[in-house]
């Protein structure tokens, strides 16, 4: 490229890198700045090919860059990282019919502060203790950080194929596609749904959502959400407790207003049957039995009035489970119902033995009563692992409807006609009180299971062919 010499001297005042090359691909003018910049020296690479001075080039998308510039005559713009001097340039080409010229400036300084912000924005993406992720308006996952692979069970890989609709609890659809789309509308969202883990257990979220706007434009949501499972866990809890200490109360003074009346009905009841000859003898039975009936509703009462004072004692647990049975035997066959025992070698436990068999009672009375064509009963008890003691009953009875069994445990709900509700409760507290568990599943027309989780003491793994404990 031929320059005159008035144009010369103009390029060498200006400020940014300027260099020529022909249609050959030699360098025909390299100002002072490009020299400085490039750390050459212009004398001796004015006329040698571009090729051959940066023979690096050749792998660098600046090559592409000129050919097209050339072959299309058309001015291109782009930027590069330079490896040999670790530098970033912001390249402008602009072909003619003599050659092409470029335009150069250093852009290293602009370029790191890019990349340092990025590298912060990355370091707080990655690391953040939340689940964070990036969804399209679509709402498929784009981008998931390490802690939301770690909350869900699914690597980034399988959550950017798919929706965040998949891994939603079906009940929590609704609500929460209607705060995505309020996201997607730029309103930010802060909201509580739930999901299915990989593993196929349910996680309670806390979730906030907040749209990505590029260029005033809504092109996405960021998601951020906190595992609340516990905390659920614990307000639960909370309420549990809150309630028991509210039935309690209830319960005590219930109790203490009933018993000094009922003992003196009760005995008065039994004057009327020894002297008066007039009276019909199955009236004053049903009364007795009612009587009875009352007696035994306000020692349920306090029992979830106050906590017992009873010691803990090591008891053999196939022994209280036996005993029970002997003693609904009667009630059993009356009903129709056959009762089943399959009991394996247990240690013995440390345990209110007294409790225990109240709890069995209630539970296998429970399971009689639910099947009035009669029917079978099974209980079992076996080691469920080193550490716990599985008790399970499980009878053919009618069942439970699926939208009550989250109210079993509810004082005063119950399914039975006479009922009271506060048997199942009772038996709850007790089991509670000897930091145990239980699980209640149940099919309509098919029949009930209880499971009860007892813990073995462990100082004493003694079973009862070891140890006998009466």
């Amino acid at each position: 490229m031929n320059i005159s010499e008035q144009e010369f001297e103009v390029l060498e005042r200006v400020t940014d890198p300027i260099y020529a090359l022909d249609h050959n691909w030699n360098l025909t003018y390299f100002n002072k700045e490009a020299a400085r910049v490039l750390q050459k020296n212009r004398e001796d690479i004015i006329g040698q090919n571009v090729w051959a001075v940066f023979p690096e080039t050749v792998t660098l998308s600046l090559y592409e860059y000129y050919h097209k510039a050339l072959e299309q005559q058309k001015a291109v713009s782009f930027e590069m990282y330079y490896p040999p001097l670790k530098l970033w340039f912001n390249i402008k080409a602009y072909p003619s019919l003599k050659g092409l010229s470029v335009f150069f400036n250093d852009i290293t300084k602009q370029k790191q502060s890019v990349l340092n912000r990025e590298q912060h924005y990355q370091s707080l993406f990655e690391n953040n203790p939340d689940a964070v992720y990036s969804l399209d308006l679509d709402g498929n996952f784009l981008r998931v950080n390490p802690a939301m692979e770690q909350l869900v069970g699914y690597n980034e890989q399988e959550l950017c194929k798919i929706s965040y609709i998949p891994i939603l609890v079906e009940e929590e659809l609704e609500r929460t596609n209607s705060h995505f789309m309020e996201a997607v509308r730029g309103k930010t969202q802060n909201y509580e749904t739930r999901i299915h883990h990989k593993a196929g257990h349910l996680i309670d979220l806390k979730v906030t959502n907040i749209p990505i706007i590029i260029g005033k434009e809504i092109v996405g949501v960021y998601g951020i959400a906190k595992d609340i499972s516990n905390q659920k866990k614990t307000e639960k809890l909370l309420y549990e407790s809150e309630k028991l200490t509210a039935v309690g109360q209830l319960a005590a003074s219930i109790a203490h207003e009933i018993r000094n009346p009922l003992t003196s009905i009760k005995g008065f009841l039994q004057l009327i049957k020894s002297t008066v000859k007039e009276v019909r003898s199955d009236y004053l039975d049903i009364m007795s039995d009612e009587i009875t009936r009352i007696e035994m509703i306000t020692s349920e009462l306090l029992v979830l009035a106050k906590p017992q004072a009873l010691d803990f004692e090591y008891e053999r647990l196939d022994k209280i489970i036996e005993d029970v049975v002997m003693l609904l035997s009667s009630q059993a066959l009356i009903n129709n119902v056959e009762v089943i025992t399959n009991i394996d070698e247990l240690p013995v436990v440390k345990c209110i033995g007294s409790q225990l068999k109240q709890v069995f009672i209630n539970l296998i009375k429970n399971s009689i009563e639910a099947m009035s064509t009669g029917g079978e009963v099974t209980i079992t008890a076996k080691r469920y692992n080193s550490t716990e003691i599985v008790i399970q009953v499980v009878d053919q009875g009618s069942g439970i409807p699926e939208e009550f069994l989250s109210k079993i445990g509810t004082p005063f709900y119950t399914t039975k006609e006479k009922g009271t509700g506060l048997g199942l409760m009772t038996a709850l507290k007790i089991i509670d009180s000897h930091s145990g568990k239980v699980n209640i599943s149940s099919i309509q027309n098919k029949g009930t299971t209880v499971d009860i989780h007892l813990p073995i003491d462990g100082k004493s793994q003694a079973t009862k062919s070891d140890t006998m404990i009466g």
